[in-house]
């Protein structure tokens, strides 16, 4: 079988951990394009998306932002998967017409999240499980027509809409990408300290259950493949056959 066809937006500001980690994680045949300086693919000729996270918020008025949401909002409209993480679920649920706001606190860490509606991109995957999270801003409404498929009592966790998926926390991260980011927050020396404690060997084993998503978001993609490809032939036979409505 060939491999898919993904675009990586990365919106993490030349995050080398992003490139790295991304790409570990997905088993396809990844183009990657800097979101953060507003480059975007010149067509829709990919099989699925993926949007990655970002230091910046979803409401922030940068200029690099409106080029990465008028190409989602036009590659969902061609019938795209698309899978984003953190930002990049905050961005798709902004572009499909929910909202994005500061929460008011900042979770960060090794967190219980529950995943629930038998959603197709937590097969596999525990009713509760652990992950590792960095945000301060959420999903506070979800898009028109859109379902919850997690959450915590931070906040939402998860969406789907038709053909996009959102998750709020990071299943691509590992030990070095935690610590890092860890280090460069700005929290109390004890917090700090307290959140870098947990960044362990053993914290990481649970949370690696919750890297499901990846293999799932690919072979969910494989089977919209599949049925269009399935459509478009069926099209075809019966524009062989001067078939028509």
């Amino acid at each position: 079988m060939s491999q898919l066809r993904i675009a990586v937006l990365n919106a993490a500001q030349r995050d080398e951990n992003t490139t790295r980690n991304f790409r570990r994680e997905l088993d396809a045949s990844i183009s990657e394009f800097d979101a953060a300086s507003g480059v975007v693919p010149d067509d829709f000729d990919y099989d699925g998306a993926v949007v990655t996270g970002s230091r910046a918020s979803v409401y922030w008025d940068e200029e690099w932002m409106q080029p990465v949401k008028n190409w989602v909002s036009d590659a969902i409209d061609h019938g795209l998967p698309f899978l984003g993480v953190c930002w990049g679920h905050q961005l798709l649920a902004d572009v499909l017409g929910g909202t994005v706001a500061d929460m008011g606190a900042y979770e960060v860490g090794y967190s219980r999240v529950e995943q629930f509606g038998a959603s197709r991109l937590f097969d596999g995957i525990d009713e509760e499980f652990t992950a590792f999270t960095s945000h301060s801003d959420e999903v506070d409404e979800l898009p028109p027509g859109a379902e919850p498929i997690a959450e915590n009592h931070y906040s939402n966790h998860g969406f789907r809409k038709d053909r996009v998926f959102g998750v709020q926390f990071h299943p691509e991260y590992d030990t070095k990408t935690a610590r890092e980011l860890v280090q460069r927050k700005d929290l109390s020396d004890e917090r700090r300290q307290s959140v870098l404690e947990e960044i362990t060997e053993e914290n990481y084993r649970r949370a690696c259950e919750a890297k499901l998503v990846f293999d799932n978001f690919l072979e969910f993609v494989r089977e919209v493949n599949a049925v269009d490809v399935s459509a478009d032939a069926s099209a075809d036979a019966s524009a062989s056959l001067g078939c028509s409505d």
